[in-house]
């Protein structure tokens, strides 16, 4: 019998400080800038000593890795992002409901996220879409400096703009449904069709096309703002443009992933990544976004959003799955397949 009690007890503790291991582990799936992902595990895990396995991917390719990992999660915490995929997310149950102790805390748009899905995201920050163009290629091209939506369309810019592909990147997703909501869904798709024909490429991530802008290697490149502005505070010859006939933006989320093995520790970095000095951290890794935290201070350089004409954009219609399955698979059937 007490060789019995003594199994148990040992049996027990086991078990005990296997759960004590598993709660101090998280896995991270991370959507922004690969600067400002490391910076968020090096900090919680200095904060709470919490180990912290991170993997960066664009919102659409980290989308489509919590739906394929559904019946076996290996996720924990989606962080950043565009709100879209997120929302579809949430629709479809891959993640879970969370009301943080922090969401009083939070600006009207990111408790707006929150409600839109059910308590199963939240914003984290927002950004407006818009572009970037080098100075010194539109002064050796001889060209005017594009300031609208309109001038990208332009023959001058043939071969001289970059943006995302709308299926991987929730960047070129939002300027897909910003398009269509500004100028309706024909007159979209005609300006896509016309903008695709100046498209020297269709990268992976969001913000690609305004490194590769920063680099000399295309003219513009269409990102959210606070993107553009990162290579120009990194002393680029990026000019940051929001467009004259006005702009769509993002509302950045976080959400916790269904099943996700280390829950205690997911809410954990929930909580974490909602505070106003975590979230006044950005600027350190050059990331201008304005942060949903009211308490928050965002970077001196980040856009206005007093000075932008943003568009009343609907994050519940065109972050729902049917919508924005239909919008892709439009996009690759007139778009995507056209000859340039």
């Amino acid at each position: 019998m007490r060789r019995l009690l003594m199994l148990g007890a040992s049996a027990l503790a086991f078990a005990a400080a296997s759960a004590a291991e598993a709660a101090e582990k998280l896995t991270l799936y991370c959507s922004p800038q690969e600067e400002w992902c490391q910076l968020m595990v090096t900090e919680f895990t200095k904060a709470t000593g919490i180990e912290v396995a991170m993997t960066r991917k664009s919102s659409g390719e980290t989308y489509a890795q919590v739906k394929a990992e559904a019946s076996n999660p290996k996720g924990d915490v989606w962080w950043g992002g565009t709100g879209d995929p997120h929302l579809q997310a949430a629709e479809e149950g891959l993640t879970e409901p969370y009301d943080s102790p922090m969401l009083a805390e939070l600006r009207d748009w990111a408790l707006k996220q929150h409600e839109t899905s059910g308590g199963r995201t939240v914003g984290i920050y927002a950004g407006a879409l818009g572009y970037g163009y080098n100075n010194d290629l539109v002064k050796k091209n001889g060209v005017a400096a594009p300031g609208c939506w309109a001038d990208l369309i332009k023959p001058e810019f043939k071969g001289e703009v970059q943006i995302a592909n709308p299926n991987s990147s929730g960047t070129s997703y939002t300027a897909l449904a910003t398009f269509v909501q500004m100028m309706g869904e024909e007159k979209a798709f005609e300006f896509l069709k016309a903008l695709h024909a100046n498209v020297n490429q269709y990268t992976k991530s969001g913000s690609a096309p305004i490194k590769a802008a920063a680099q000399g290697e295309t003219m513009v490149g269409i990102v959210f703002q606070h993107d553009a502005v990162t290579m120009k505070v990194s002393g680029a010859p990026i000019t940051v443009v929001s467009p004259c006939e006005g702009t769509g933006y993002e509302i950045g989320s976080m959400s916790i992933i269904k099943g996700a093995r280390n829950m205690e520790s997911a809410k954990a970095f929930y909580d974490f990544a909602l505070k106003a000095d975590i979230q006044s951290m950005a600027a350190q890794a050059q990331a201008y976004q304005v942060p949903s935290n009211k308490n928050a201070t965002p970077p001196p350089e980040s856009p206005d959003f007093s000075q932008i004409k943003l568009i009343d954009y609907d994050f519940a219609k065109f972050g729902s799955s049917a919508e924005r399955t239909r919008l892709l698979k439009r996009w690759d059937d007139e778009v995507a397949s056209l000859p340039r």
